[in-house]
């Protein structure tokens, strides 16, 4: 990162219609009913996000759904389509999109997103997910998805032959000499000729470098195999932080994993997701807290939400009024482990049963973010002076406040200095302060060069 003072980052997360636990979010006439796949709906919201200055818009995604899903699960736009569309309605912002290592291929995914970074100028990023959702196999024609320890696994190959088609290109590749009639330098091309235990992927990629380099790597992960992969390769971590020690924990715990592997800590932002209540005053707040987070709430739409990370477990079979069923862990294997566990494990210290537990987790929770702007922003300033995040990732569950947000508590916090009045750069790297990686290639040659005038 680079030397200037520190500043807050700050993303953009959508849920559309309603993400989990707002399974009726779409009711609210502020939406428009259709809005997850309403492109207008958010080149409007990535412009605001823009005039804001925000660093980056994030579409979360996923590759299997079932009628228990969220209304926003249930039918929302392909991110890298998406993206691009909003690549040509923006000029600054960050597009990141989640894409899965375990349903596709290094090849094809290295070329969407390498096409994103030139459409967009330098402004493309991905969130590298190895796909929690164990019924994603059967779309893919694989009788089962993969355990947990071969999605990881499979997971940092990919990116490192992602990374690896990204540097197929030297800067210089394409001299396009009309005189000359030389189009391209063939030795600034380079084929990857890579095998490995997963994928075998010969290259050159087929899109040259854009002005960033390479696509920023997100990661999102809280198990031991999912923090280690983010201190491998991550350049950007969302993730999750309900106070300041636990946040401070996480972020401490993820820069030593990536200290200790020789990077360095100042290169990786941490941007937990956060949901912001504004109110004129801070008892206004929490009224609109409690209503926000209080009308959608349904037990039977809970109960059956509460499969998702149990590889869609269906605990409706079971008696709501016996202890919570422990031995649905065990399909948590192909699922998403680390949150079924910590849902078991809540359970059983709490000697809760199965409806206990769907109360528990489906109870409004206040966050530490709701006041008036006044209070937020002091809140925030005060995570970030403690080094429990790098940045925010807004949660954008409701119009009226994402405008709040924008219009109340962004200009106190660039007025303290926390927050940009100007981008820095016209890429992403540049205005989250990363590095452009080097071509490999570029770098051997020049070593080769050094040494032969020594």
């Amino acid at each position: 990162m680079s030397t200037r003072q520190r500043q807050l980052k700050l993303g953009a997360v959508s849920h559309g219609v309603g993400g989990p636990g707002s399974p009726y979010l779409w009711l609210d006439e502020d939406f428009p009913v259709d809005a997850s796949v309403n492109i207008n709906w958010y080149i409007e919201l990535a412009r605001r996000a823009e005039e804001a200055k925000f660093d980056l818009v994030f579409i979360v995604d996923s590759q299997f759904i079932t009628a228990d899903s969220p209304p926003h699960y249930l039918n929302r736009l392909e991110p890298i389509t998406l993206l691009s569309a909003l690549a040509v309605s923006t000029t600054h912002i960050g597009l990141v999109a989640t894409m899965t290592t375990s349903y596709n291929d290094p090849f094809n995914v290295a070329r969407r997103l390498a096409s994103l970074d030139l459409i967009s100028g330098g402004r493309s990023g991905w969130n590298v997910v190895t796909s929690g959702d164990a019924g994603a196999a059967a779309n893919f024609s694989r009788e089962e998805h993969f355990d947990y320890d071969t999605r990881y696994a499979r997971g940092l190959e990919f990116v490192r032959v992602a990374q690896g088609l990204w540097d197929s290109y030297e800067q210089d590749a394409f001299p396009r000499d009309r005189a000359t009639r030389t189009f391209l330098d063939p030795t600034r091309q380079h084929a990857l000729h890579h095998r490995g235990e997963h994928f075998q992927v010969q290259g050159p990629l087929n899109v040259s470098r854009s002005p960033q380099g390479q696509p920023v790597i997100f990661q999102a992960g809280d198990s031991e195999q999912g923090r280690d992969l983010g201190a491998t390769i991550g350049e950007g971590i969302f993730t999750f932080a309900p106070s300041i020690p636990q946040a401070q924990a996480f972020y401490n715990d993820l820069k030593g994993r990536a200290a200790a592997k020789g990077r360095s800590p100042d290169e990786i932002v941490i941007m937990p997701a956060v949901s912001v209540y504004v109110g004129d005053t801070d008892a206004q707040a929490r009224e609109i807290e409690l209503d926000l987070q209080t009308r959608d709430r349904d037990f039977d739409r809970a109960l059956a939400e509460l499969g998702r990370p149990f590889a869609w477990h269906d605990f409706r079979q079971y008696d709501l009024d016996a202890p919570f069923p422990q031995q649905a862990l065990v399909h948590a294997e192909r699922g998403f482990r680390t949150g079924a566990e910590k849902i078991a494990k809540l359970a059983a210290d709490n000697d809760y049963t199965l409806r206990q537990t769907v109360e528990f987790i489906s109870s409004p929770r206040p966050t530490p973010f709701a006041g008036s702007p006044e209070t937020v922003a002091n809140t925030i300033g005060e995570w970030f002076d403690a080094r429990a995040l790098d940045g925010l990732s807004l949660l954008i569950d409701h119009p009226s406040q994402w405008k709040r947000f924008r219009e109340d508590i962004v200009p106190i916090l660039q007025d303290r200095g926390l927050v940009r009045t100007e981008y820095d750069s016209t890429t992403l790297r540049g205005n989250l302060g990363l590095p452009i990686p080097e071509n490999r290639y570029t770098k051997a040659r020049e070593e080769d060069e050094s040494l032969l005038k020594i």
